[in-house]
């Protein structure tokens, strides 16, 4: 049994350690509500909070981009729990270490009645092997797991292991998420940059602004980046940290842009690629992404840029802009820069037309204008009972028993009959579209336009 000398030297060295430790490991949430984001899994009331909080939490598996809280939560699931807590990397550990672990749990649980909770650590690095080993052990009870990985579970996490966990995605942090912690870090006086040599230390609202955007929803970056540019502000002499220190700190210049030409960027964005100038929107592309545009923003307005501006001159545009978006959320920054600027230049390269946008504009307005027109008889449902003694369905003509699939019939209100909302360009594949109507209109004697 160790001595009160003993404890009392090796509480000393703890402390010493924790006060000489990164600013993010010293900055790590200590509660549910400290952590930064997530709201959407540990905000009052939502599903892993409340698990946890009652102790109640079964095999799951934390997915998401790196800095965004995997290690923390798995860290206050073992203060919260009755369980024994055992962490383990899967970088360094094998199925040796995993033999080990299941042994004391088998043991404390014999022993004790006490179960055991793994903790894995980047668990996509674990072969299948590795993986299959952990397997019975979560099946029979005897393991909970929680897995931590920035992959895809779907593609790295065996398809049996994977089905006994629950999945929780985490998301990355918002520019306000890290900008709260930065606040937060100078702030705190016992465990932040106060504590710091040469603090404490304030800083420059284009230097905060600089570290939150840069950082790419990742705290364990803004707060390192933060911490080194205390370090450079006292190197200076300065307990005031300034872009240029932000700037050194995470080797990115700044490049700054107010509330107004950030509409004015998007705006030559938007108008670069409607005017099929290819060059001009990957630049502008450039310039939102140097200067920490939000990436699901840019991509959301080439979603509807592929609708509005495209169309169906290139039925493609939307699939590929859609595309483009999903791998934001799938890729994150940098990777998805890529995909970003080939729907940039899809988009810009393609034929094209507003007039499926037109369609619906106009549509919308002569519903506003109202009133709102009668459905015709023979279009009205009829399989309910009683509908065909209203007369519904009556003279309704079923288009696919027709040689072309078309047959003569009026779709619209009567009050509308014959108004055009969708008139096709002439551009790409509307063309063709343009020219299948016109035979149609042929057929029901208009004449040609």
């Amino acid at each position: 049994m160790p001595s009160g000398d003993d404890d009392l030297f090796g509480s000393a060295a703890t402390a010493r350690v924790a006060a000489s430790a990164p600013l993010a490991s010293r900055m790590r949430p200590r509660t549910l509500d400290e952590v930064a984001g997530q709201q959407h899994l540990l905000g009052p009331g939502k599903p892993l909070r409340a698990l946890i909080e009652a102790d109640r939490l079964s095999s799951c598996i934390l997915w998401g981009p790196a800095g965004t809280g995997k290690t923390t939560i798995a860290r206050l699931v073992a203060r919260a729990t009755a369980k024994a807590f055992e962490p383990m990397s899967a970088v360094t550990a094998g199925v040796k270490e995993v033999r080990e672990v299941v042994d004391r749990a088998r043991r404390r649980l014999g022993e004790q009645g006490q179960g055991t909770i793994l903790f894995l650590d980047e668990i996509h690095r674990f072969n299948r092997t590795q993986q299959d080993a952990l397997l019975p052990h979560v099946e029979e009870g005897l393991l909970t797991l929680i897995g931590a990985t920035t992959e895809n579970p779907f593609f790295e996490v065996n398809g049996p292991l994977r089905s006994r966990s629950t999945l929780f995605r985490l998301e990355a942090l918002s520019v306000d998420d890290l900008r709260a912690l930065i606040d937060r870090a100078l702030a705190d006086a016992d465990r932040g940059l106060g504590s710091s040599p040469g603090g404490p230390f304030s800083v420059e609202e284009d230097a905060a602004a600089h570290l939150a955007a840069r950082s790419d929803g990742d705290a364990r970056a803004a707060l390192n980046g933060l911490e080194v540019a205390a370090a450079l502000a006292a190197e200076a002499g300065r307990s005031a940290i300034t872009l240029d220190d932000a700037e050194t700190a995470i080797n990115l210049r700044a490049v700054r842009y107010g509330r107004d030409e950030h509409y004015d960027v998007i705006s030559a964005f938007i108008k670069s690629i409607r005017g099929s100038d290819p060059d001009a929107g990957v630049y502008w592309l450039a310039r939102m992404l140097e200067a920490g545009e939000d990436a699901r923003f840019i991509a959301r307005r080439l979603v509807i840029l592929a609708s509005e501006d495209v169309g169906l001159a290139d039925p493609m545009a939307l699939v590929v802009a859609t595309a483009a978006a999903h791998a934001v959320e799938y890729v994150g920054l940098p990777e998805a820069q890529l995909n970003l600027s080939e729907a940039v230049i899809y988009l810009a390269t393609a034929p094209k037309s507003n007039r499926a946008a037109l369609a619906i504009w106009n549509a919308r307005e002569d519903v506003r204008k109202g009133p709102s027109a009668e459905v015709p008889v023979h279009l009205r449902d009829a399989h309910y009972q009683g509908a065909k003694t209203l007369g519904h369905g009556k003279g309704y003509v079923y288009p696919h028993d027709a040689p072309s699939g078309w047959v003569e019939q009026q779709y619209q209100p009567s009050d509308l009959a014959g108004r055009r909302y969708y008139d096709p360009s002439e551009h790409g594949h509307e063309a063709a579209v343009r020219a299948r109507l016109a035979q149609r209109r042929a057929e029901q004697g208009e004449e040609p336009e």
